[in-house]
């Protein structure tokens, strides 16, 4: 059994066997057979094995007489490795001494080679390491190479899969995890990642236990072993013991136990716990449309953040306009026409790339470069087969546009101009669409804060995304798990800003004579711990994961606005995120004595 710990980045504890993608890609579901199956089992292997060094061998021929022998003995080498008498009869002993089955088999043999060559790395010099870490590789290979022979060349992982899994994998994009459903994929862990990456935002979406950034584990860890994943405390187990199963098992039925306990809250309101109560609005953020419905199940009032770039992963070609026209109507149809609907454009690049955007993957340093709406205005096809769709899908109900990673007044009035183009081109050719539609900015970036008296004046309300006001202020990767201490939502120069833009949206409504919302939609707004300050700098607008909503609404109902207000002025005096974390932590104690705090 071992303990491996990284970052929690979706609560909930999964307990189940492994499938592991960074290898094999497929779930090995048997580890054992039956003793008399050890012949068959063998036989199978064999063919497998023979499959395989016969690829390798034509792999070499074709690669040396194009590209000479040296890198044509790569393939040589691999052949060797899997023709060895040695690595055959070491996997037949695991079959016929432990029932394995040969998938495991081969699995385990070759994961403990390569176990033992990470350890020979650890302690030799760099050429000698060099060395090392090739056979590793070459190890790694050959077991995908053969498990994909034993198991039939399987395509998509989850497409067959019979039993519920727990999937591991060095990192996963965007595009992995839009295949994973809950009933077949229970959690996942993976080597990379940080606490709000986009896997993980979808991850919380989907309502999976998930843990990031753990660092390297996959060599110690077969497809069809036990492991657990903790979520909440960023815990994974591998090989478990009887008497930890258990405890986690009881964990879980605890948790679960507790999430119930919110339930009664779905249909109450949101308002605070003053003698004349104050109304908080409560919405969602969805990345697909089905997940319309869980905002209605958690009580959300609408939706805050619709994520559109998930239409665009896992396809062939742009999604067209009748496929964004009915992913938005399908929402608006499950909310109906009262409940707000933000859309939020395109918002592609960084760390979330589709082979049809246009988004550039190899940049330098993406996070600065061709991303969000510099993209969409570049590839301005794009943008306006979106915008088309938007403004029809209007007529449907209360959608309002958002438009991503604004960083300049110039910026906003593009898209504000091609919004209207686009609304002369639909008038021109007689199509109906919505004429008021409401347009937001996303506040993501500290140039916008600044900003935020200027781009008040363009729009109608704002969003704070503070998963990237957070990223861009500290300069801190929110995906690097080596800066995950600098990355943090209470940090002072994070809250004067977030302060900067509900004054700047104060001063409009009262001087523009209008209403003028500021909402937050980062994960900052699906913490608990956090409402108080938030509420106390003058937000009264949270969207969040839709899980997340009826603990934010128990905190708001024992919450007054003195108080929060009263919070709010202490942390703003407070000069590191350290004292500001470890201040909110003793006031939800205090608030919430009964609750657990994190």
């Amino acid at each position: 059994m071992e303990h491996r710990y990284g970052i929690a980045v979706s609560p909930g504890i999964a307990i189940g066997p492994a499938l592991v993608l960074d290898s094999e890609g497929v779930l090995i579901s048997h580890r054992t057979v039956p003793p008399e199956q050890a012949d068959a089992e063998v036989a199978r292997l064999y063919r497998a094995l023979d499959e395989t060094a016969a690829t390798a061998r034509a792999d070499r021929e074709r690669m040396t007489a194009r590209l000479g022998s040296a890198l044509g003995n790569i393939y040589g080498a691999q052949q060797s490795m899997i023709e060895s008498g040695w690595l055959r009869e070491q996997i037949e002993v695991r079959i016929r001494a432990e029932s394995y089955s040969a998938e495991y088999a081969v699995s385990r043999v070759i994961r403990d080679m390569v176990k033992r060559l990470e350890e020979v790395i650890a302690l030799r010099t760099n050429s000698g390491a060099s060395d090392a870490r090739r056979s590793v590789t070459e190890f790694i290979d050959v077991e995908r190479q053969v498990l994909s022979a034993l198991l039939g060349h399987p395509g998509n992982p989850f497409a067959n899969l019979t039993e519920p899994v727990i999937v591991l994998a060095n990192d996963l994009m965007p595009s992995d995890t839009a295949d994973f459903g809950p009933r077949t994929i229970h959690a996942f862990a993976t080597e990379s990642g940080g606490n709000t990456s986009h896997t993980a935002i979808l991850a919380g979406a989907l309502e999976l236990p998930a843990v990031v950034g753990i660092g390297r584990f996959l060599t110690d860890v077969s497809g069809g072993d036990t492991v657990i994943v903790d979520g909440s405390e960023g815990v994974l187990v591998i090989d478990p013991d009887e008497e930890t199963l258990a405890k986690y098992r009881e964990k879980r039925a605890k948790l679960l136990t507790r999430q119930d306990r919110y339930e009664h809250l779905r249909d109450k309101p949101s308002v605070t716990a003053d003698a004349v109560p104050v109304p908080i609005r409560l919405l969602g953020n969805i990345e697909l449309a089905q997940e319309a419905a869980h905002c209605l199940d958690r009580g959300a009032e609408g939706v805050g953040l619709y994520r559109t770039e998930f239409l665009y992963l896992n396809k062939s070609a742009h999604p067209t306009e009748e496929e964004h026209y009915a992913a938005y109507a399908s929402v608006l149809g499950t909310l109906g026409s009262n409940r707000p609907v933000v859309i939020r454009t395109l918002d592609l690049g960084a760390d979330k790339f589709s082979s049809v955007s246009g988004a550039v993957a190899n940049e330098k340093n993406p996070f600065l470069g061709l991303r969000s709406v510099r993209l969409c205005l570049r590839q301005r096809e794009l943008f306006v087969t979106q915008l088309r769709a938007i403004l029809r899908a209007g007529l449907l109900g209360d959608v309002r546009v958002m438009f991503p990673m604004i960083s300049t007044a110039d910026e906003l009035r593009q898209c504000k101009t091609l919004l209207n183009d686009v609304k002369e081109e639909l008038e021109y050719a007689g199509i109906p669409f919505k004429r008021d539609l409401r347009v937001g900015t996303m506040i993501e970036v500290p140039s916008a804060a600044l900003l935020a008296d200027v781009l008040a004046r363009e729009v109608d309300f704002f969003s704070i995304g503070t998963n990237d006001l957070i990223q861009y202020t500290l300069a801190a990767d929110r995906n690097n798990e080596h800066v995950a201490n600098l990355y943090s939502p209470a940090d002072p120069a994070v809250l004067r800003l977030i302060r900067m833009v509900v004054q700047a949206a104060q001063k409009e409504k009262e001087h523009g004579k209008r209403a003028f919302d500021v909402n937050v939609c980062g994960e900052m707004s699906g913490e608990p711990l956090y409402i108080p300050l938030l509420v106390g700098l003058g937000l009264r607008q949270f969207s969040a994961t839709p899980r997340k909503i009826p603990e934010i609404k128990r905190v708001i109902r024992e919450l007054r606005i003195p108080e929060a207000e009263e919070v709010a002025r202490r942390a703003l005096a407070m000069e590191s995120a350290s004292q500001v974390t470890s201040y909110l932590r003793d006031h939800l104690r205090k608030m919430l004595p009964s609750e657990a705090v994190d």
